[in-house]
């Protein structure tokens, strides 16, 4: 990181750097690109946040966050979820605490409409993200969404 973060909506002034944004070469198997998470957050309205992740105003990122959605609707009991639906710092720009950024603004966020615990799927195994998202306090809950782990976090109360 170099300067001032900050996570900026889509916009038409920015929607080409979002298309952008790609992973590094044997990443593009863990994360959806950009143009899919802007087509899922158009077809799901206000359930979807996307998000631009910015280091003193150049694109390094793109964060998208679910608020309010039930995983298994068919299951008696299962309530519904918010947290991190996708993630991609761009192959240049990783490593860099951008990650750590977003998904701390997506805490806040969350947090800000009411909610007490974070959630995220991600795709298992040696190359995946799991190691990031336990040192962000993240634990699995043993459940599956399709063939990606779940994870949660709970928010400290608020003073």
């Amino acid at each position: 990181m170099s300067g001032t973060l900050s996570l900026a909506p889509i916009t038409p002034e920015n929607v080409d750097a979002a298309l952008a944004l790609r992973v590094r070469p044997g990443q593009e198997a863990l994360v959806a690109p950009v143009v899919k998470s802007l087509a899922e957050a158009y077809a799901y309205g206000d359930t979807a946040w996307p998000r631009l992740i910015l280091d003193d105003g150049r694109p390094v990122g793109f964060v998208m966050a679910f608020f309010d959605i039930t995983f298994y609707p068919d299951r008696p009991g299962d309530r519904p979820r918010s947290g991190l639906w996708r993630l991609l710092i761009d192959a240049e720009r990783q490593r860099g605490g951008y990650g750590r950024f977003a998904v701390e603004q997506v805490c806040a966020e969350i947090r800000r409409r009411g909610g007490s615990r974070v959630t995220v799927s991600y795709h298992p195994g040696p190359d995946g993200p799991a190691e990031f998202y336990a040192r962000l306090g993240f634990r699995p809950t043993g459940e599956l969404s399709g063939d990606q782990a779940v994870a949660e976090l709970d928010l400290p109360p608020l003073d």
